[in-house]
C-alpha cells in the first residue's frame, strides 16, 4: 500500500483544503495522474499519483482542511482493489459467497464514498463550507463539483470523487471544517436508490432535463448577481462547465456592466432614520483571503520598523523610447512593451548598488540575496496577489515584459501555482494604474524593500531655468528600518531616478 500525503507547498503554508477529487476508491491510477487538487491561501495545488495501482481509499474528503504531510489516500499497487465499505448506511456490505476471495473483489457500486476535505497546504489547517451545489438525495456524476469552500485566500471546488446519490452532508454551508474533515457521503451506483428512493426520485427528472451534467452557478455568484441586479447573461463563467463564480461577478461589475436600480428604489427613498439605516445595512463575514491580507498587513507592521522615502521621476525619456520602439518591440517579441519592463530593469540596477534593500531578516541573521526575483502586485476579484518574476536581473526586457504578461493572466483568472508567488526578495507595486498619485505601500514580509509607482501626471517643472511641462511620476520606497539606513534607501530611490530618466544608464550600469 502506497500512501499519498500532502506535499510541500511553500514558504509560510502550513496547510490546504481538499478542493476535488478526480478519482474515487476503486478506481485504477496512473504514476502522475492527477488524484486530487488542493488550495492553499492563493493558489491551486494538484497532486499526482507516486504509483500506478488502485485507489484504495480517500482519508482526507473534500472540504477538509490537511496539514503538510498529512495523509490523503492509499494506493494499492497493481491489480489489488480496495476493500469495500458501507459505513453511514445503516446496512451491512455485500458479502462474498467465496470469503477468500472477498480481498480481491472490487468495490461494490453500493458502497459509500466519504467526500473529503482535500489537502489545502502547508499552514492552512482549516476551511469554510461556502456553497452546496447538491442536496442530499441528488444524484451526482463523478467529478461534478458538489460545493465550494473557502480558504485564507482561495475557493475550492470539490467534486464527487465517485457517481452515485448524495446520502448524507454532514458539513452545513457556513460551518468550519479541520484538515481530513469529512463533508458528505455519497452511495454509489444501484445502491444510491436504497439509501434516498423519495429524493433520489424526485431528483432524477431535474438531472435529465439538464441533459445528465449540472451545470448550475455558484450560489454565492448567485448572490452576488441578484444584490447587483447583474443579468446572468452579462457574466462569463469561468468555473468548472462554464459556471458563474463570485470571482466573475466581481469582474463584470468592475467591468461596468450592473444594471439600473430597480424602480421601486429610485421613486420611493426613504427618509433617513435609524430604524432605516439598520434594515438597509448588510453583514457579510469576511472571506479567509481578505482575513489573510488583514492579518499579513497588520503583522506587516507590527514585525518591521517600516519607514517610506519619496522621489519623483521625469517619465519623459522612457515614454519617448517606448513610443519610439514598442511597435518594432511588439513585432519582434510578440508582446507590448510596457513600463514595468523599466521599473523592473531600474530596480534591479539599484539593488544591485545597494544589497541591504534586497535582503531580510532571519532571526539574528541578515540574509542577503545575490540575486533578484521580483514580485509584481497583482489586484485581482478576489484581493490581492504578488506573483513573482525570478532572476529578473539576469532577464532581458522581452523576457521581463513576457513573463510580467504570462502571469498576469494567470492571476486574473486564478491559476497563479504556489511556485509562481514564493520567493520574491523585492516587490513593485503599481498603484498608478488605478489612479493614485501618492501612497504608502507596506512591505511584503520577510522582504525589506517595496516600490510603490504611481499615476504619471502633467506637471509644471523647471528644467533648465525654464518652466516646462513634464510627465512627472511619484515613487515611494516603504522599507525595514531595521536592516535598510536612510541612506541606502534614499540612495536606492536616486539610482531609480537616474535610470528612468536616462535609460542609457542601465546599458553602461551607471
Amino acid at each position: 500500500m502506497t500512501e499519498v500525503r500532502v506535499p510541500t507547498l511553500g514558504e509560510s503554508v502550513t496547510e490546504a483544503t481538499v478542493a476535488t477529487w478526480f478519482k474515487k476508491p476503486g478506481d485504477s491510477v496512473a504514476v502522475d495522474e492527477m488524484l486530487c487538487e488542493l488550495e492553499t491561501d492563493k493558489v491551486t495545488v494538484e497532486v499526482p499519483s507516486p504509483v500506478a495501482g488502485t485507489l484504495a481509499d480517500i482519508v482526507a474528503a473534500e472540504g477538509e482542511t490537511v496539514g503538510v504531510d498529512a495523509l490523503l489516500a492509499n494506493i494499492s499497487a497493481g491489480d489489488e482493489a480496495p476493500k469495500g465499505k458501507a459505513a453511514d448506511t445503516g446496512k451491512e456490505a455485500p458479502k462474498s459467497v467465496d470469503a477468500g476471495a472477498e480481498e480481491m473483489k472490487p468495490r461494490d457500486p453500493a458502497d459509500d464514498v466519504d467526500v473529503m476535505v482535500p489537502t489545502l497546504g502547508e499552514s492552512v489547517t482549516e476551511a469554510t463550507v461556502s456553497t452546496w451545489f447538491k442536496q442530499v438525495g441528488d444524484t451526482v456524476a463523478q467529478d461534478e463539483m458538489l460545493c465550494e469552500l473557502e480558504t485564507d485566500k482561495v475557493s475550492v471546488e470539490v467534486p464527487a470523487p465517485a457517481a452515485g446519490t448524495l446520502t448524507k452532508i454532514l458539513a452545513e454551508e457556513g460551518s468550519t471544517v479541520e484538515a481530513n474533515g469529512k463533508l458528505a457521503v455519497i452511495s454509489g451506483g444501484e445502491g444510491a436508490g436504497a439509501a434516498a428512493p423519495a429524493k433520489q426520485s424526485a431528483a432524477a427528472p431535474a438531472a435529465e432535463s439538464k441533459g445528465g451534467k449540472d451545470v448550475e452557478d455558484a450560489p454565492s455568484a448567485k448572490k452576488a448577481m441578484a444584490e447587483n441586479n447583474i443579468s446572468r447573461d452579462a457574466v462569463t463563467g469561468t468555473g468548472r462547465d462554464g459556471r458563474v463564480m463570485k470571482e466573475d461577478v466581481a469582474r463584470a461589475i468592475a467591468a461596468g456592466t450592473s444594471a439600473a436600480s430597480a424602480p421601486e428604489a429610485k421613486s420611493a427613498p426613504r427618509a433617513p432614520s435609524s430604524a432605516d439605516d439598520a434594515a438597509r445595512e448588510e453583514r457579510v463575514k469576511m472571506t479567509r483571503l481578505r482575513q489573510t491580507i488583514a492579518r499579513r498587513l497588520k503583522e506587516s507592521q507590527n514585525t518591521a520598523a517600516m519607514l517610506t522615502t519619496y522621489n519623483e521621476v521625469d517619465m519623459t525619456a522612457v515614454m519617448d523610447l517606448r513610443n519610439e520602439y514598442k511597435v518594432l518591440f511588439e513585432k519582434k517579441h510578440g508582446v507590448k512593451l510596457g513600463f514595468m519592463s523599466f521599473f523592473t530593469k531600474a530596480c534591479c540596477h539599484a539593488l544591485n548598488e545597494v544589497p541591504d534593500v534586497n535582503a531580510e531578516i532571519d532571526g539574528t541573521d541578515v540574509v542577503y540575496k545575490n540575486y533578484v526575483h521580483m514580485g509584481i502586485a497583482v489586484g485581482t476579484p478576489t484581493g490581492l496577489v504578488v506573483p513573482v518574476v525570478r532572476n529578473a536581473d539576469a532577464m532581458s526586457f522581452a523576457e521581463i515584459e513576457k513573463t510580467i504578461n504570462t502571469l498576469g493572466v494567470k492571476a486574473r483568472d486564478g491559476k497563479l501555482s504556489m511556485a509562481d508567488m514564493q520567493g520574491g526578495t523585492f516587490t513593485i507595486s503599481n498603484g498608478g494604474v488605478y489612479g493614485s498619485l501618492m501612497s504608502s505601500p507596506i512591505l511584503n514580509p520577510p522582504q525589506s524593500g517595496i516600490l510603490g509607482m504611481h499615476k504619471i501626471q502633467d506637471r509644471a517643472m523647471v528644467v533648465n531655468g525654464e518652466i516646462v511641462v513634464r510627465p512627472m511620476m511619484y515613487l515611494a520606497l516603504s522599507y525595514d528600518h531595521r536592516i535598510v539606513d536612510g541612506k541606502g534607501a534614499v540612495t536606492f530611490l536616486v539610482r531609480v531616478k537616474e535610470a528612468l530618466e536616462d535609460p542609457r544608464r542601465l546599458l553602461m550600469d551607471l
